[in-house]
């Protein structure tokens, strides 16, 4: 029985994998569309956001299975509370992949991001997709320890976000309010893409360690 306890177990976190990549895609494709004006590839991210749905609730009842049929206790329950919890925020990062893909969308034939912070939002995107796909990895692998160095690895796409607004709201900023509001929505949705992807790693090692980060660290 605790056989067949682990083997389903370890397919939750196979299908939590599957979604973080599909979240990976999902950035990727997003961020092109916006740096390229690339409607046709805007509408492919908003629409393959159902599959990562459907994944999300397949997952959700291979969990709630697991606890009503095994009834697991300490360890075992702490993993599949956090598979999902886990699941839930790979969600909401597709979420934000859609948010990023229909700002895209809505300003083609325009680039919505203006060449004067282009720069910034190439990076930042290069952040929050390395993050994505690292984050997968550490669900895959449950490897605390990469876990923790993701956490840490956090700062960067933080302080881009804050010099992108110094530069929305400084005087030689000639791209008007609208291209100013897409930036900083844009800007937030990549901070929140990192930020889930920290918090599913922060899961990950409460998961292996029974601590939190911080208790680790102290």
């Amino acid at each position: 029985m605790r056989d067949v306890f682990q083997d389903q177990l370890d397919g939750v976190f196979g299908d939590l994998a599957a979604i973080g990549r599909l979240v990976e895609t999902a950035v990727e494709r997003a961020t092109r569309a916006l740096l390229t004006a690339d409607a046709g590839l805007a509408e492919q991210v908003i629409s393959a956001d159902a599959e990562i749905d459907r994944a999300r609730e397949r997952v959700e009842d291979d969990a709630f299975q697991l606890l009503s049929l095994q009834a697991p206790v300490a360890g075992d329950l702490r993993t599949v509370v956090a598979a999902l919890r886990m699941v839930s925020e790979l969600e909401r990062m597709g979420d934000l992949s859609v948010h990023v893909a229909k700002i895209a969308r809505l300003r083609v034939p325009n680039v919505a991001v203006p060449d004067q912070i282009r720069p910034s939002f190439e990076r930042m995107a290069q952040v929050a997709e390395d993050m994505v796909r690292r984050a997968t990895v550490i669900i895959a692998e449950r490897d605390a320890e990469a876990a923790l160095d993701l956490q840490r690895d956090d700062e960067e796409i933080d302080k881009l976000r804050r010099d992108s607004f110094v530069t929305l709201l400084a005087d030689d900023w000639s791209h008007g309010v609208e291209a100013a509001v897409d930036a900083a929505l844009l800007g937030r949705y990549y901070e929140r893409i990192a930020d889930h992807a920290v918090s599913i790693a922060n899961r990950v090692v409460f998961v292996v360690t029974g601590q939190a980060p911080y208790e680790i660290d102290a």
